[in-house]
């Protein structure tokens, strides 16, 4: 692992941060640390990263802004990649082309100022456009699959394609990068509709106000847990059990918020962890249902990243 670093630097491919804490990275503020952390510059540097990564088969994972993900409290013997300088933007009528590594709060906003409908509903999503696209993230019944024209990725073979829509295989909270892991986003175009910049900046802080009011925005968290079952409410399901307030250390069920977990100071990773297993073996007793984790759960023993998206299923 130290001569792949040395050759990352020697090479010249972009910042490299050794020995890093993931808790810095994700916002939940928890995890271990990480060999290192890659900053490429750009798509060549990218693939050339990627062709010593996987050449080595050492591990690697793209982190956007660490909204979704809860890290285990060991060390992550890979490389972790952020994609931070794919972060160009092109709006041309009611088309956006942008970088992976773009804030996706930060893009809702650009596209309300050029009149232009359709994010909305990520006006409050902490993450980064890759990061959307991979999960097919959404809220108020919109998501990702329904602006998404097309998405440039760098795949298996180290070679960029573009994937239509259809091509994405998008689904609820998922696509087609789900099933390839080995796959990057590097980049995505948006088609959106022509709106009112006022009406659409309208419906923007109604909803902020409305997250004020009902989520527990002023401690690190990574938004709702568990995605809601048919029919069912996962907040209301965990309050129900008696769970809303439950803590494990540090981490704790937001008492604003039942589908949240907070860390009210300095939450372990595994304390997250224990509250994720005790709502899902509860609620399967109570309910008889299997309560999926939207978060990823990376670096835990006995589940492989590729079970973690699945929810172990």
């Amino acid at each position: 692992m130290q001569d792949l670093i040395k050759e990352i630097i020697a090479r010249h491919l972009g910042k490299v941060l050794i020995n890093e804490k993931i808790s810095n990275y994700t916002t939940y503020r928890v995890g271990g640390k990480v060999r290192a952390i890659c900053f490429p510059k750009d798509e060549k540097d990218l693939i050339e990263l990627l062709k010593i990564i996987k050449e080595r088969k050492i591990k690697f994972f793209i982190l956007g802004n660490g909204s979704n993900v809860l890290f285990s409290d060991s060390m992550y013997d890979g490389i972790i990649i952020k994609l931070d300088n794919f972060n160009k933007i092109n709006i041309q009528d009611n088309i956006i082309e942008v970088g992976a590594g773009y804030p996706l709060v930060k893009l809702s906003r650009d596209a309300m100022r050029a009149a232009l409908k359709g994010l909305e509903f990520a006006s409050g999503i902490p993450g980064t456009v890759g990061g959307a696209v991979f999960m097919n993230a959404g809220a108020y019944g919109e998501d990702m699959s329904k602006i998404v024209h097309s998405v440039r990725i760098i795949n298996s073979d180290l070679e960029i394609v573009e994937l239509t829509n259809q091509e994405m295989q998008f689904s609820y909270r998922t696509s087609l990068l789900q099933n390839h892991l080995d796959y990057v986003c590097i980049s995505a175009k948006l088609e959106l509709e022509k709106g009112n910049s006022e009406e659409i900046e309208a419906i923007m802080n109604e909803r902020r106000e409305k997250r004020r009011a009902t989520q527990p925005l002023t401690l690190p968290s990574a938004g709702s847990v568990f995605r809601n079952p048919q029919g069912m409410y996962a907040g209301q399901m965990i309050e129900e059990m008696g769970l809303k307030g439950f803590s494990v250390g540090k981490a704790e069920v937001s008492t604003k918020h039942a589908n949240f977990i907070v860390n009210n100071g300095n939450a372990k990773a595994s304390d997250i962890k224990k509250i994720i297993d005790t709502i899902k073996t509860k609620a399967l007793n109570k309910y008889g249902v299997k309560l999926r984790v939207e978060q990823r759960l990376i670096n835990w023993v006995g589940v492989s990243e590729k079970e973690s998206d699945k929810d172990e299923d």
